[in-house]
C-alpha cells in the first residue's frame, strides 16, 4: 500500500459522509434486496461517487462495492489489488437515525488485507491504519493521533464483555450466557465500528457468526484489527481469509465464521464460543428449525 494516497482517501471519506447525513436529514428510500438486507438511496449515491473517484485513482485496480455489478468478475479476475468499498456500514442504524454506521475503504493485496479507514460521520471519527502502517484516528476537533489500544481487564465470573450483531445475539445469546461466566452481549450497527470497540479494549472478543457479511463489510477493519496486535481467525481458530477458496465468488460473503479478539484471552474464550454455536445448532436441528448458518 502507497500511502501517499491516505489524506485523499480520508477527506472523500468525510465528504461523503457529510453527504450522508445531508441526504439523511433531507429524505431517502429504502429497498429491499433479499430477506432482510436493505439498501437505500444514500447507500446507491455514496457507492457511485466513491467509485468514480477511486476508479480515477486506480485505474488498474479491481473494485468491489455493494452497488457495483462488475465486483464478482473483479474479485475472481486474479488482479494483485482490490479495493473494497462499503458506501454505509449499518444500514438500519443510518435509516433509523442512530449514530452507529460508518463509511468504509478496505484494500486486498493479493488477497491480504493491507489497509482499511473507517468513518463515523455522526460521531466525526476516523479509524485507520494497516499492518504496515499503525493504527490511527482522526477525533472531531481534526487532531491525528495514534488509535489507543487498551488491554481489556481479563475476562472474570462477573463480567466478559463481548460485541456481536443483533441477529446472533438473538440466536446465539442464550448459549454464550450460559457457558460464558459473565458474558455481557454488546452491539451496535457497524461491523467497523465493532471491530474498533475491541481495538479500544471495550470487548474482548467480535463474533460474526451467520455468513451473511460480505468482503466490503470486511476488509478495512480486519486490517487495522490485524495492525493493532488482535487475532482475527475463523470459529476453528483458522486464520481468517480473503481469497475465492473461503468467499463465495457469487455473493462475496464469507464463508469462514469471524472473530476478533485479543490473543491473550481468545485461547480460553474460543472453545466456549465454539460449543455454544454447536449446542445452538444441534437444538435448532433436533427441533426441526433451520440453520441459518448453513450456506
Amino acid at each position: 500500500m502507497d500511502w501517499q494516497w491516505d489524506g485523499a482517501i480520508r477527506e472523500l471519506l468525510r465528504a461523503c459522509g457529510a453527504q450522508a447525513r445531508r441526504m439523511g436529514e433531507t429524505g431517502f428510500t429504502v429497498m429491499e434486496k433479499g430477506p432482510a438486507d436493505y439498501v437505500t438511496t444514500v447507500d446507491q449515491a455514496l457507492d457511485a461517487r466513491l467509485t468514480h473517484q477511486f476508479r480515477q485513482w486506480f485505474p488498474e485496480d479491481g473494485l468491489i462495492t455493494e452497488e457495483n455489478p462488475d465486483s464478482r468478475y473483479d474479485y475472481t479476475a486474479g488482479r494483485p489489488r482490490l479495493w473494497c468499498i462499503d458506501p454505509i456500514d449499518g444500514t438500519d442504524d443510518f435509516v433509523h437515525q442512530r449514530p452507529y454506521y460508518s463509511l468504509m475503504v478496505g484494500l486486498l493485496e493479493h488477497y491480504q488485507p493491507t489497509a482499511g479507514w473507517i468513518y463515523a460521520p455522526v460521531l466525526e471519527r476516523m479509524y485507520w491504519g494497516g499492518p504496515s502502517y499503525g493504527v490511527y484516528q482522526q477525533l472531531p476537533d481534526q487532531r491525528v493521533m495514534p488509535l489507543p489500544q487498551k488491554r481489556p481487564e481479563p475476562p472474570s465470573v462477573w463480567y466478559c464483555p463481548l460485541m456481536i450483531g443483533d441477529k446472533d445475539r438473538e440466536r446465539y445469546g442464550p448459549a454464550l450466557q450460559k457457558l460464558i461466566p459473565g458474558a455481557d452481549l454488546q452491539t451496535m450497527g457497524s461491523f467497523g465500528l465493532k471491530v474498533v470497540e475491541v481495538i479500544r479494549g471495550r470487548a474482548l472478543a467480535y463474533m460474526y457468526f451467520n455468513r451473511r457479511v460480505k468482503l466490503w463489510d470486511t476488509v478495512g477493519p480486519i486490517a487495522i484489527a490485524q495492525a493493532a496486535g488482535l487475532t482475527c481467525c475463523d470459529l476453528d481458530g483458522q486464520r481468517l481469509r480473503f481469497d475465492p477458496q473461503v468467499v463465495d465468488a457469487v455473493t462475496l460473503c464469507h464463508c469462514q465464521r469471524i472473530v476478533v479478539g485479543w490473543p491473550e484471552f481468545l485461547p480460553k474464550l474460543l472453545p466456549l464460543i465454539q460449543e455454544a454455536v454447536y449446542v445452538t445448532e444441534t437444538q435448532a436441528k433436533s427441533g426441526g428449525g433451520p440453520d441459518n448458518c448453513s450456506r
